[in-house]
Order: structure tokens, then C-alpha cells, then sequence
């Protein structure tokens, strides 16, 4: 019997359109799913990219050399997340009703630096990492119910871009760029602004290479229950 099942489990994660791996699909308690999946670089101007995820990690990164490269670790209570790619649109989500589970649920991905990319992020609860700096962004847009997020702005962008935030319950630090323009439109819920290395200009935050430096970055960042914490130094 169980050897049928790991044959079946190494029949489903084959795919038509994204190169996909996994380990064998195991029902004992406590080990979880370990699947990679990648899309693979096309003529496409720009990709927008669609991010789903309820609750669990969520980690971006630049320095695939794929379009996408990513690594999906879910307990035995979740399908596995779908990824669905068509000629500049990319959609990374859980399966519709299965946006909680008791265990693991944990996304790596990695994107190529080149391409430009829209990132549209939405996110239930948990933690959230997402070093964007190396990555080719015209806008990024997240949405977060409940956790912690950490976003890394730090290198040079190639061109200007922006970022919109909206957040729940928790709290959010940003790490700014230092040699392109920042300015910030935040507004925070009951744990409060803190933003160093920024100062206040017409009821904005902004650094002191805005208005002078070949890039700007904007931000619009709405916080409810939290801090948000704006690096710039």
C-alpha cells in the first residue's frame, strides 16, 4: 500500500507547463511536503505576479536565472499551492479552501533580477521577509492581515518605482535605499511611525537624496494595529 502511494505521489508532480520536483508525498505526522517548481524566462515586456498565500513564511528574493524559481514546504492537511503562468501574468496561490492548516507552510521565491516585474502580494498571517532590492520593480502592492513583515529596499533601483502597503494587525519594518530618492506617505494605526534617517516634508517622509538622485522610490503605507519602522540610515 505505501509503496502504491509514493508511485502515485511521484506521477502528480509532474506538470505541462512549469518544471516541477518534489519528494515523495508522506501521510505519517509531523514530516511535511517539500516541492520546487520554476517558470521559465520568455519575450514577455514585463511580468505581473500574483502572490496568494493564508497564512504561513513567505520569502522573495532576487537571483533566479529562471523567471521563477520557488520551494514550497506544506503540511500534510494543505494541497499543494498552484502556480499558473500565461504570456506575462503569474499566479502563485493555495487552492481555494485550504487557506489554514495546524502545520508548516513556507514559500521561497526567487526571481530573476532582469525582468521587470509587477508584484502584487496578498497575505493572511504570519511572517513575511522580502528582499527586493536586486529585483527590476516598476510597483509592488501588499496586503497583510496579521504578523510581521520585513521588506529590503537597499541597492540601487534601475528605475522608479512604487510600493503600497496595507497592514492589519503588526508590525512592518522597511530598509530604504540610500542613493535613490524616498518619499513616504504613511499613516500608522495605534503602535506608531518611526522613521530614521527620513524627515518630515509637507506631511511626508522623505531622504535627503530625494529630488536629487536619478531614481525615486514611493511609498504609501497604511498600518493598522503596529509599529512601522522606515530604515534609511
Amino acid at each position: 500500500m505505501l509503496t502504491s502511494r509514493l508511485g502515485l505521489a511521484s506521477v502528480a508532480c509532474t506538470t505541462l507547463l512549469l518544471s516541477t520536483s518534489c519528494e515523495p508525498e508522506w501521510h505519517g505526522g509531523g514530516i511535511p511536503h517539500r516541492e520546487t517548481r520554476s517558470v521559465a524566462l520568455d519575450r514577455s515586456e514585463f511580468v505581473r505576479a500574483n502572490l496568494r498565500m493564508g497564512a504561513g513564511e513567505l520569502r522573495i528574493r532576487g537571483g533566479a536565472s529562471e523567471l521563477m524559481e520557488g520551494e514550497f514546504s506544506y503540511d500534510r492537511m494543505r494541497m499543494h499551492p498552484e502556480v499558473h503562468y500565461n504570456s506575462g501574468l503569474l499566479t502563485v496561490e493555495e487552492p481555494s479552501g485550504f487557506h489554514s492548516g495546524r502545520g508548516p507552510n513556507r514559500w521561497d521565491l526567487a526571481f530573476n533580477n532582469e525582468k521587470p516585474l509587477d508584484l502584487e502580494i496578498n497575505f493572511g498571517a504570519g511572517s513575511g521577509r522580502l528582499n527586493l532590492a536586486s529585483l527590476s520593480l516598476r510597483r509592488v502592492d501588499i496586503h497583510m492581515g496579521v504578523g510581521h513583515l520585513e521588506i529590503d529596499l537597499r541597492g540601487e533601483p534601475k528605475e522608479d518605482y512604487s510600493l503600497s502597503l496595507n497592514g492589519g494587525i503588526g508590525d512592518a519594518t522597511v530598509y530604504l535605499p540610500e542613493h535613490a530618492g524616498v518619499v513616504a506617505d504613511v499613516k500608522g494605526g495605534i503602535g506608531g511611525i518611526d522613521a530614521r534617517g527620513l524627515s518630515g516634508w509637507r506631511g511626508r517622509y522623505v531622504n535627503a537624496a530625494y529630488g536629487h538622485a536619478k531614481t525615486t522610490v514611493r511609498l504609501d503605507i497604511r498600518g493598522g494595529i503596529g509599529a512601522i519602522h522606515l530604515i534609511g540610515d
